[in-house]
């Protein structure tokens, strides 16, 4: 990781707050995996979430094992930053699911201005399960997120 993309302010607006999260800074990809499967192995965190570039199958069968031994979740982010980057997205992985989450145009406003973010959400693979895809409106202010309004008027399948 060459920069620190975890945002205080922003995970407490998600329910995070920051005594109850513990950062990791690590040097390289070997570091990251290992510090996640510490953080797995150790049984009292309820999640561990750590951005990788790349994970063998190697290391995630390491990981799937950690955390399916203590019933910790576990998720590895792995965000390009170039296209060429993404060439071992299709490869298999011991993970239980694996989702694909990209930014869709907000819905258009009745004065200038930027709406709401808005995500398309894929469930590329489940074991032993269908996929799904699904939009969703960034949350609101009671700190929960939507279906798209002009999906739902429109009468679109959001579910699939």
């Amino acid at each position: 990781m060459t920069e620190a993309d975890a945002f205080a302010p922003g995970l407490e607006q998600a329910g995070l707050p920051p005594d109850r999260v513990i950062y990791v800074e690590a040097g390289d990809n070997k570091t990251v995996l290992a510090s996640m499967e510490e953080g797995l192995r150790h049984g009292g965190l309820a999640a561990v979430v750590g951005e990788v570039a790349q994970m063998s199958m190697t290391a995630s069968r390491r990981l799937h094992l950690a955390a399916k031994g203590t019933g910790t979740m576990g998720i590895a982010i792995r965000r390009w930053r170039r296209q060429a980057d993404a060439s071992d997205f299709g490869l298999p992985t011991a993970s239980a699911t694996r989702w694909r989450i990209s930014v869709v145009p907000s819905a258009p406003l009745p004065v200038p201005g930027v709406g709401r973010a808005r995500w398309l959400i894929e469930l590329v693979r489940a074991r032993a399960g269908e996929c799904l895809n699904i939009e969703l409106d960034a949350c609101d202010r009671g700190g929960r997120l939507g279906v798209p309004k002009d999906a739902a008027a429109d009468g679109k399948r959001v579910f699939g």
